[in-house]
């Protein structure tokens, strides 16, 4: 009896001990997170409040506005006779849906192949590309534009073309990611519908690229930002400003030249790029979790 009432005691300032590490580790974490979270959202409401100064100079004496307004918006989209934004969102919107549904589908087609057909050479090709894909893609940035140049897509007509195929001629060597994903369909689903009568395209449409929605949805994600927030190439193929991307335009806001005039609106340009980026997240998170929902009712 007396071993049983020494043995209780400890257990339960065993257990007390334990509960109290608990709860400075769960305080320590929430602190912790709240001081992240902070860091990571002051300069996005700094960016924001910002882009409705009145005051539009770069240099203030506080930290966040005094007077609002909503003059760098409505400049922004009327001034266009020194930086002609509207025209380089356009431009940017119009390369980015572009690359965005050529991507999709380049990595979708050679992930298929990769993941379904064994052929010669498919091992030596799968390591090739890995290795290849070790190096920044800067290093092949002069190579472009030569190539470009000989094919004459560097003029002025002919820019945002290029940069549609510049962006969307890599994409298929991304296809890692969508290849081992498939690599969890089972092929006995393939095998099943081509004894059925299905070829191998309706096999691709109808069975992988539905069951594929999650990683498609991440694929398109990539192709969309790739060259809304690029700047390095955008930069190397647009020589005037009638083809310049949004970040070429936000780039030459803070140039010494305009910085004094136009840093309110380049926070507003900056709050502006931001929207579809967004959008994008919100619709696409959607069609996620429905694909998610759908797979895990199968």
């Amino acid at each position: 009896m007396s071993k049983h009432t020494q043995v209780k005691p400890q257990s339960q300032g065993f257990m007390h001990d334990q509960r109290k590490r608990r709860i400075v580790a769960d305080i320590a974490t929430y602190v912790l997170l709240t001081v992240l979270g902070v860091i990571w959202l002051l300069p996005i409401v700094w960016i924001f409040l910002e882009s409705f100064n009145k005051n539009t100079a770069p240099y203030q004496d506080t930290f966040f506005p005094t007077e609002y307004s909503l003059d760098s918006y409505i400049s922004l989209f009327t001034e266009t006779k020194v930086l002609n934004f509207p025209r380089m969102f356009m431009n940017t919107f119009i390369i980015a849906v572009f690359v965005c549904i050529i991507s999709v589908f380049f990595v979708l087609s050679v992930a298929y192949c990769m993941s379904r057909m064994r052929f010669r050479g498919r091992r030596s090709f799968m390591n090739f590309v890995l290795i290849l894909g070790m190096f920044p893609g800067i290093m092949s940035v002069v190579a472009i534009y030569f190539i470009l140049k000989a094919m004459g897509l560097t003029s002025d007509g002919m820019t945002i073309l290029a940069l549609i195929l510049v962006y969307s001629a890599g994409t298929g060597a991304g296809f890692y990611v969508m290849k081992g994903y498939m690599d969890t369909i089972p092929t006995s689903l393939d095998e099943a519908a081509m004894l059925d009568g299905c070829t191998r395209w309706q096999v691709f449409t109808k069975i992988i690229i539905p069951m594929c929605r999650p990683m498609i949805v991440y694929q398109a994600i990539v192709g969309f930002l790739t060259p809304w927030l690029d700047f390095v190439m955008a930069k190397v193929i647009a020589r005037t400003q009638e083809n310049y991307t949004a970040s070429l335009g936000l780039w030459l806001m803070l140039d010494k030249e305009y910085i004094n005039s136009w840093f309110g609106r380049f926070a507003a340009a900056a709050v502006l790029i931001s929207i579809p980026i967004a959008i994008l997240f919100i619709v696409m998170q959607r069609f996620y979790q429905e694909s998610m929902s759908g797979a895990v009712k199968g």
